[in-house]
């Protein structure tokens, strides 16, 4: 298996940014928010579930999956969130292995959001933690959602704390001022885990 990054941090902390950052550079990028989006598309066996489980009012006309009312049903109740859990977290997992195993560079960037929610960074080599303090986080997540203040403290509420993140970091990236700051720190570590995953090589072949 390729050596594997994982990077998380919490809402508005510029995640996608710093992935990019390491796409430019030639690195695979394994994204669980895309793959939780590609297991749910119309022609997809979860999505037959999900309607049979909820409803046909959870498609859309389309017949693509309403996320937003999906949303409002697992925030309201406890026991269907383990239910949709239960039926997506093994399709991901499946698929995030398989995307990993296929990676063709050096290490692969594993992004992850509820890394610590999940308790999963067992399951990668290192963990590099995008760090932002709470009001530049609520201020880019109004901003870029277009969500009141107040839905936005609920949502930093209810993920991870900022202490959690820092607590199973291997590396952070202080992401509070310029994109042009975030490629410094970017170029750094990628310097680092060159060295990291061909010393991971080297051990596995003995």
């Amino acid at each position: 298996m390729v050596y594997t990054v994982a990077l998380t941090g919490g809402i508005g902390s510029g995640k996608t940014t710093v992935a990019n950052s390491f796409s430019h550079l030639g690195i695979a990028v394994i994204d669980a928010d895309v793959i939780a989006r590609q297991v749910v598309e119309p022609g997809q066996p979860a999505l037959g579930e999900i309607s049979a489980h909820f409803g046909h009012e959870i498609l859309l006309p389309d017949g693509s999956l309403n996320r937003r009312l999906l949303r409002e049903k697992i925030f309201a109740n406890a026991q269907e969130k383990q239910w949709l859990n239960a039926l997506l977290h093994p399709l991901i997992h499946q698929r995030t292995q398989t995307e990993l195993r296929n990676a063709r560079s050096p290490y692969a960037l594993w992004v992850v959001p509820l890394l610590v929610e999940n308790h999963l960074q067992h399951k990668a080599d290192r963990v590099l933690v995008v760090d932002v303090s709470p009001e530049i986080q609520i201020a880019r997540t109004t901003g870029r959602d277009k969500v009141s203040r107040q839905h936005a403290e609920q949502i930093i509420a209810a993920q991870a704390t900022r202490e959690q993140r820092l607590a199973v970091a291997d590396d952070v990236i202080n992401n509070d001022g310029s994109p042009n700051e975030v490629a410094v720190h970017v170029d750094r570590l990628h310097r680092q885990y060159l060295k990291l995953a061909s010393q991971a090589a080297q051990l596995d072949k003995k």
